[in-house]
């Protein structure tokens, strides 16, 4: 699904990533964490082609987005990716489902099909009866699950979170880390999310440690003892 080789990135001076090698396989939610300035973003940023690498190569559902540029590069992103941030980033003067059906109009879907996909989308987030509500007149909870409606609507292979629950209090937090994983069981959803919230990235199927601008060892995983004595 995701294959990542030898990704390096600067920004002046500062070698920001440092030869990154990942693979994420389809349906997998995996979670991204770190120190602050371990590179966690960047290199969500450009695993969502909002960034590139200086060196390297990201294939996403086996297209070498790298290679991509203008056109089909944003129409790659419209339609293969979606993104959920820390604030939900709804447009005010639009309602839920107007915000959920812009992305579709960019990829080109008629009204009638994008309000049938954003209706469905509401109808499984439990926010049929919030359609026609501006933002101002939602929950915290409530904007974030239409924020995740809006990155579902056109079909996306990938799901990329940075920080999605980090504004929002423990039982919508509980609430939004459960509909990633009932997403996975019901559409075969892949998700790659950063976060600080250690509670999350213990729900995940596989935690990547960012230190420095490179993977490194579960530091909570002790390594297994050598078989072989010391030798004094």
């Amino acid at each position: 699904m995701i294959d990542i080789k030898n990704i390096t990135k600067s920004f002046g001076s500062l070698q920001v990533l440092k030869g990154i090698d990942l693979h994420i396989g389809k349906g997998e939610v995996v979670s991204i964490v770190g120190p602050s300035g371990a590179g966690k973003t960047t290199l969500l940023q450009i695993i969502g082609t909002l960034d590139r690498p200086d060196a390297g190569s990201v294939c996403v559902d086996g297209i070498d987005t790298t290679a991509l540029k203008g056109r089909k590069l944003s129409d790659f992103r419209n339609r293969h990716l979606g993104f959920v941030f820390q604030f939900h980033q709804l447009l005010p003067e639009f309602t839920a489902v107007e915000n959920i059906m812009i992305p579709a109009f960019i990829g080109g879907a008629g009204h009638q099909e994008a309000r049938r996909r954003a209706d469905e989308l509401l109808a499984f987030m439990g926010l049929t009866d919030r359609a026609d509500h501006k933002p101002n007149e939602l929950s915290g909870g409530e904007k974030q699950r239409v924020a995740v409606a809006r990155a579902l609507v056109n079909h996306p292979a990938v799901i990329l979170a940075d920080e999605p629950s980090g504004s929002l209090d423990s039982r919508n937090k509980q609430e939004l880390h459960q509909l990633f994983f009932d997403l996975r069981d019901r559409f075969g959803q892949t998700f790659v999310i950063v976060t600080h919230d250690e509670e999350l990235a213990t729900l995940t199927d596989r935690t990547i440690h960012l230190r420095d601008g490179i993977i490194v060892p579960d530091p909570k995983v002790e390594t297994a003892p050598s078989d072989t004595p010391e030798t004094l």
